[in-house]
């Protein structure tokens, strides 16, 4: 996988290069003989087809162990976050805190609820702007959701503290962060109620499904109650799709630190590259690098981060633009604000994301995505135009 060289090595594909990656972005999650021999097991024993087999009870048991708190799966990450706050007694009219940056479902898992997203601003790193979180907290709200996103994490100490000292739950969503540690606990595991996630593109994927995490016996058996329906669970993880998951749990530590060394080695490539800055932790911690966060200055860098995604994508990169923040494009009656949200508006206009697995081919892969995003830089005037 050696860059090429020829007459086109300096000109972008999106202008007629040769792309970096000519097959295109790696598939996801790929082939794997261990998720296919557990897979068979579970079709040969029977436990595929099974409402309560043992695939679910297993993974549940590995991740508690992992988390450190009690699990319960279910069909969904977005369905848990709504299913994490009716335990925690949100309803109708109720506030529930929520960065304006964040992922679009925890907004409307709030409004599904008939409660009201009172929106408050983030920092250049990405974590909850935490002097409006206090002042938020005097509006007696019943929840807070924060969320780990693109390489980030959330200082979850200082969030737990102000959360507290105001009586106010926390759903921590932590499904870009799967395995990820933070401040010395697993991400999840400093909420009232943790969420995880193993969606399609997810660290862990079984297509779809998510786990509840909580370190509290009443809400446990408040989520329990929750996911049952007829003396069965209505929204769970099938056995099949668990016995998809366990190996993949049991190589996510080791694939962290591959994507963890391909991060620190687009670092070290991209320096001196101007109106590039990736979205790093603000505490101590080990990140997931689902997705790693880049803001695009175009005042700095010369191109917009639109044009700049489209011509990454062109080399056969997987990048994509953020979130779309909260506020943008909704009436403001669907939410309260507190103050402004510059920096949420911000990462709107200017945030890529690197999607995670191109991270798992190593340092030769770190160097491709380098050279593509040096001569899209190279060439940001004549791109400018197009």
């Amino acid at each position: 996988m050696s860059i090429p060289s020829h007459e086109d090595e300096h000109l972008p594909a999106i202008l007629g290069g040769r792309p970096m990656f000519p097959d295109g972005p790696p598939d996801w999650p790929g082939p794997m003989p261990e998720v296919a021999a557990a897979i068979s097991e579970a079709w040969a024993d029977g436990s595929w087809g099974r409402y309560d087999g043992p695939n679910v009870a297993h993974l549940e048991s590995d991740l508690a162990r992992r988390c450190c708190c009690r699990v319960l799966t279910c069909v969904s990450g977005t369905l848990a976050v709504q299913l994490a706050l009716q335990a925690i007694g949100v309803a109708s009219q109720d506030r529930v805190v929520l960065a304006a940056y964040d992922y679009e479902g925890n907004f409307l898992a709030v409004h599904a609820l008939g409660a009201i997203p009172l929106l408050v601003d983030v920092t250049p790193d990405l974590s909850i702007h935490l002097g409006q979180l206090e002042e938020a907290c005097r509006r007696r709200p019943r929840a807070i959701i924060v969320s780990h996103l693109h390489g980030s994490l959330q200082p979850m100490a200082s969030i737990r503290e102000i959360a507290d000292r105001w009586s106010v739950a926390i759903v921590e969503d932590a499904a870009q962060a799967t395995g990820a540690t933070v401040q010395g606990r697993p991400a999840g595991g400093w909420g009232d109620v943790g969420v995880l996630s193993f969606g399609g593109s997810k660290l862990l994927s079984a297509g779809r499904g998510g786990a509840l995490l909580t370190p509290r016996d009443d809400l446990e058996a408040k989520l329990r109650v929750l996911l049952r329906r007829g003396g069965q669970r209505w929204a769970a993880l099938s056995e099949l799709q668990a016995a998809a998951l366990r190996p993949q749990l049991d190589r996510l530590s080791r694939r962290h630190c591959q994507r963890a060394a391909a991060v620190a080695a687009l670092d070290s490539l991209l320096a001196g590259v101007p109106g590039v800055r990736r979205i790093r932790s603000p505490v101590e911690g080990s990140p997931a690098f689902y997705k790693v966060g880049f803001r695009i200055q175009p005042d700095e860098f010369g191109l917009q981060r639109d044009s700049f995604v489209r011509a990454m994508q062109a080399e056969g990169i997987s990048i994509d633009a953020g979130f779309r923040a909260l506020p943008i494009g909704r009436s403001p009656r669907r939410f309260e604000a507190l103050g402004t949200w510059s920096e949420a508006e911000g990462m709107h206009r200017h945030l890529a994301v690197l999607h995670h697995p191109i991270l798992l081919r190593g340092d030769e892969a770190a160097e491709r995505i380098a050279h593509a995003w040096r001569r899209v830089y190279a060439n940001r005037d004549r791109l400018g135009q197009m």
